[in-house]
């Protein structure tokens, strides 16, 4: 078999870590060594914080969900048993988005949800 140098691939290859690395501090913007592992670690971060993005966005629904449901005289725990109860299958994102830009509908839901929490008590 043919010897293989890979002097462009390598190239383009160093070159597209460094690109990643621009922008880091001293040497691991410069030197390929430590910008591969500064671009490696950055990259890690990045998959982890895509993650925790989505559970960060759905804790603050429940915060603002619980607190426009406070207001209507109803926990948030009740609020979200009653909506099923009813059968009303809103998500978290959408209830809270309610609960800031339109209060009169979130009321309108929250009596709804504690009707529905009386007729099966009942």
């Amino acid at each position: 078999m043919p010897r293989v140098k890979r002097g462009n691939k390598r190239k383009e290859y160093r070159k597209k870590i460094l690109k990643r690395a621009s922008g880091y501090f001293l040497t691991k913007s410069k030197l390929y060594q430590a910008a591969e592992e500064a671009v490696e670690r950055g990259l890690k971060f990045a998959y982890r914080g895509r993650r925790e993005k989505k559970r960060q966005f759905r804790s603050l629904w429940i915060v603002r969900i619980g607190a426009a449901a406070k207001l209507n005289g109803i926990s948030y725990s009740q609020l979200i048993h009653g909506l099923k109860l009813a059968g009303i299958e809103l998500d978290r994102k959408v209830l809270a988005d309610i609960a800031v830009k339109d209060p009169a509908g979130f009321t309108a839901l929250a009596t709804q949800a504690k009707t529905a929490l009386n007729t099966a008590a009942a």
